[in-house]
């Protein structure tokens, strides 16, 4: 659906109850076509005051809404949901949370996953019916799974490592010493729920025994442990040596010639600048991951992901670490400026441009997310430089000097 039919269905329904509030909000002066927020105008500190009923910690984290710049304008739906809002999932070997559509409604293409596992915690052997792209927050962990020809797959990974399981591919996640880990799980479906997953424990809970009996070639009284719901994540004891359980895996058949992981940090960034620095992950340079394409971003304080837009698919962004703020220009002349910070997801429809700046005095390290093969953005100066120099100025009033100085190539996070 597209943006625009997403926000006459907001207009249309909130009309009634709020076109006149709206238009005492805003007053002569928006409908004179000046600026819903002007600092210069008379009583301006005035009118943003808040002395009713306030959440100061929110506002504070928030100040980007409760004290929006100048430059925002009209209605943009809410682009932000805190992990930390979440139904934490508690279990024996560790815990998840999930942001889907349902929790944040813009997010219609991708979802995603907070997952912690114990040193010895499983992630139960199970599927899901969107493919699952995974990055290692903390610790380590093992992952196993079978590819389509059969044949198993069994690897270790930590920090800054990632994993991509196709859809209907099976696996299992466990957490190592010291102390297990913690990692991020994106779908490439905005409607998926942990909730909704093909389990082992549930699978058998949910067959005749003698069915399982016949189909196995084993006595029926075998299954008389078999749990009678889902196990979910559990605890159990942490794995022996990686290789031992890569040989018993293999059998017959041997390893599978295709790696589900993907080592992050043993390959350079693609950009690198005094700003910071992006690593872009795609099926060109991970071939399993088909469906999902994701850039590793850090951006230095002071510094910013530049003016720029993605022509090929929604964003779904995660924020790891640092504070910083994201606007999103959208069509109709609407703005709105959000802030962000650790454990933050962020959504930007495609085409939509943006930006984000690093807001505090740490770095700003966050995921951006595609549902998409393949990685594509374009940058607001790139577009600048690549048109006629005459047309640019005609259309900002700039003159040559600032223009020539604007850089000629993707940059991705400045200062150059």
């Amino acid at each position: 659906m597209s943006h625009e039919s997403n926000e006459g269905k907001l207009t249309r329904r909130n009309f009634l109850g709020a076109s006149s509030a709206a238009l005492a909000a805003a007053g002569v002066n928006s409908v004179a076509g000046l600026p819903e927020q002007d600092p210069s105008q008379p009583g301006y500190q005035r009118r943003k005051s808040d002395p009713g009923p306030t959440n100061p910690e929110l506002d504070a984290q928030n100040q980007s809404s409760f004290d929006p710049p100048p430059t925002d304008a009209g209605g943009v739906l809410p682009f932000k949901y805190p992990f930390s809002f979440s139904h934490k999932r508690l279990h024996s070997g560790g815990w998840s949370r999930e942001v889907t559509v349902r929790e944040l409604p813009v997010s219609k293409s991708m979802a995603g996953v907070d997952m912690r596992l114990t040193a010895g915690g499983v992630r139960e052997l199970h599927w899901h019916t969107a493919a699952e792209w995974a990055f290692m927050l903390y610790g380590s962990a093992r992952i196993t799974a079978i590819d389509n020809d059969g044949k198993s797959f069994v690897a270790d990974v930590k920090e800054n490592d990632l994993w991509y399981f196709p859809t209907g591919i099976p696996h299992s996640i466990q957490g190592l010493h010291p102390d297990g880990a913690e990692f991020l799980l994106v779908f490439d479906d905005g409607n998926f729920s942990e909730y909704a997953t093909v389990l082992l424990s549930d699978w058998m809970a949910h067959t005749p025994k003698d069915v399982l009996a016949k189909n196995f070639g084993v006595p029926q009284s075998s299954f008389e442990k078999l749990p009678e719901k889902e196990l979910f994540i559990f605890q159990d004891v942490v794995p022996g040596p990686l290789e031992a359980d890569q040989k018993a895996a293999a059998g017959k058949r041997g390893l599978s010639f295709q790696d589900f992981a993907f080592r992050t940090m043993q390959a350079p960034p693609n950009k690198r600048s005094k700003g910071g620095e992006v690593r872009i992950v795609d099926s060109r340079n991970f071939k399993a991951a088909a469906t999902i394409a994701a850039a590793i971003v850090t951006v230095k304080p002071g510094g910013i992901r530049e003016l720029h837009w993605h022509q090929n698919a929604d964003e779904w962004l995660y924020f790891i670490s640092g504070k910083g703020r994201m606007t999103i220009f959208a069509t109709g002349g609407r703005a709105r400026t959000m802030n962000f910070q650790a454990g933050d997801v962020g959504y930007i429809e495609k085409t939509l441009p943006h930006y984000i700046e690093n807001t505090g005095d740490t770095d700003l390290k966050f995921l951006e997310m595609f549902k998409s093969g393949v990685y594509q953005d374009l940058a607001l100066s790139e577009w600048l430089t690549h048109t006629p120099p005459e047309l640019v100025m005609a259309h900002l009033k700039i003159d040559r000097a600032v223009l020539d100085a604007i850089p000629s190539d993707e940059v991705d996070v400045m200062p150059e």
